[in-house]
Order: structure tokens, then C-alpha cells, then sequence
């Protein structure tokens, strides 16, 4: 997978450990859409291995995307660090995204799960989807940090473990709280979570795409340090096992074993 430099655009802090930041680069902005991930590379030549982080929106006119992350090491916390006008190496889009399957989806986004969700939302609310109609349901530990953009264009539940904000509990809670309905559900976050998302598209009979997260390497699919297991045998390795990185990150729930 070939390298690009990115012209950082804008980088703002969002919350104590959270941070958004505007990448112009055309290449990659041209090709991404909602549930891919970029992999950043860090300047300091002690750290080989790049950063997967999922692309929060996309701004196809200004050939730019945004990533939201959390700092969580060395090397995030580096790209905390960089300011308009700085450059940074990349590659991406990596992974195989969303696809709009719904006219009334439920999006469903944990902690960091919940910057990949924005550009699912945008994409269905181009698709004419009203704003009725595009239920987000969000987990958020205690900062609600991206809730006035998601409302902008969707209708907006919270939940959280300690009942800071939104309902106390989970994003299942939430939408059992509220009524939820929808044709589809589109999640990602932490895998506790994706498992009981799975098991809720059980119970209501709709199906579920979920993204997973997972320690990644190389990121085109080379090393096999992501697998995760599966139902169905890959039909080359003839093992229960798929790359996260170029298999997925997303895949149908029903697909996978969590």
C-alpha cells in the first residue's frame, strides 16, 4: 500500500485525552468513507509500526479527513502534539467500511467506537434519510464530546456507566429506554459491547454490522496479528479466522464470535 504525506489542517483538544485532527491529503480523502481507518506513521524512527485510527468524516471537496482519538501512548501522544502546518506520513483508506444498507438505521458508537459513527451519519443523511429516521445511540464515559454534530443530523439517545449524562447503563439500555426502532444496526466500540449489540440484533431480527478493534501491525493484512474468529471457514486458510484490517473492520455480527 503506497505513502502519503498529509498537510495537517487543524488540530483541537476535545476533551483531557481527546483529540480531533483535519488532514488534507486528496488521495486518500477521495477513497475514504465511513468504518475505514488510516494507519499514521510516527516521526520518530524508534517506533516502526504505525497507528490505525479511524476516520471520523471525510471532506471530499477540501480532500481532507478527520480523525478523533484518544491519546493512549507514545505515539498518539506525539500526534497530539502537531499543529496546522505539519506533516505526517500515512496510508489508507485501509478496510472494507459500512455500506448504507438501511432506510431507518440505528448507529450505536462506545467511547472511542463513537467518532467512526459521525461519517456513517452524514452518508445516510445524503442518502435523504431524515433526521427522524437516523437514530444514534451513544456511550460515552463522562464528556460528550461530538454530540452537538451528531444532532445536527440524526436524533441523539446517551447512556453512560455512572448516569453522568444520558440514562445510566449501557447503549442496549438506551434503547430500550427510548423504543428504539430501526432496520439495521451499525456499531462499533468495545467488544463487551459488540457482543451484546449482537444478541439485541437477535432478539429483534434485524441485522447488525459491527467494527472491531483490534492490535494491529502492519495493517494490510501481511502479519496476522489481528485475527478474530469466525463461523465459516476462509475458504484459502480453511481456518475459523479474518484479518480485522483488511477482512474487516467491519463485519456482519452474525459472522463473527465475540
Amino acid at each position: 500500500m503506497k505513502k502519503y504525506i498529509g498537510d495537517i489542517i487543524k488540530q483541537e483538544n476535545l476533551s483531557d485525552d481527546i483529540y480531533s485532527m483535519w488532514i488534507k491529503c486528496p488521495s486518500i480523502a477521495a477513497e475514504s468513507h465511513s468504518g475505514q481507518f488510516v494507519s499514521l506513521y510516527s516521526n520518530d524512527s524508534s517506533r516502526l509500526l504505525p497507528r490505525p485510527i479511524s476516520i471520523c468524516e471525510v471532506d471530499k471537496k477540501g480532500d481532507s479527513l478527520r480523525l478523533v482519538y484518544r491519546t493512549v501512548g507514545a505515539g498518539t501522544k506525539e500526534f497530539s502534539l502537531l499543529k496546522k502546518g505539519d506533516r505526517i506520513s500515512m496510508v489508507g483508506p485501509i478496510g472494507n467500511g459500512y455500506e448504507l444498507s438501511a432506510s431507518r438505521p440505528i448507529l450505536m458508537g462506545g467511547g472511542i467506537g463513537i467518532p467512526p459513527m459521525l461519517q456513517l451519519a452524514k452518508e445516510f443523511s445524503g442518502k435523504g434519510i431524515s433526521k427522524e429516521n437516523i437514530v444514534v445511540i451513544l456511550g460515552y464515559r463522562d464528556n460528550t464530546f461530538l454530540l452537538n454534530e451528531f444532532k445536527k443530523i440524526s436524533t441523539v439517545y446517551i447512556s453512560s456507566d455512572t448516569g453522568s449524562v444520558g440514562i445510566k447503563g449501557n447503549v442496549i439500555d438506551a434503547a430500550r429506554e427510548y423504543g428504539v426502532e430501526g432496520d439495521a444496526i451499525f456499531a462499533c466500540g468495545p467488544k463487551p459491547m459488540l457482543a451484546a449489540i449482537k444478541e439485541y440484533s437477535y432478539e429483534k431480527d434485524i441485522p447488525a454490522y459491527i467494527s472491531l478493534e483490534e492490535r494491529m501491525a502492519c495493517g494490510i493484512g501481511a502479519c496476522l496479528a489481528c485475527v478474530c474468529n469466525t463461523v465459516e471457514k476462509d475458504e484459502h486458510s480453511q481456518v475459523n479466522n479474518a484479518r480485522i484490517c483488511v477482512d474487516g473492520p467491519v463485519f456482519k455480527a452474525d459472522e463473527v464470535l465475540l
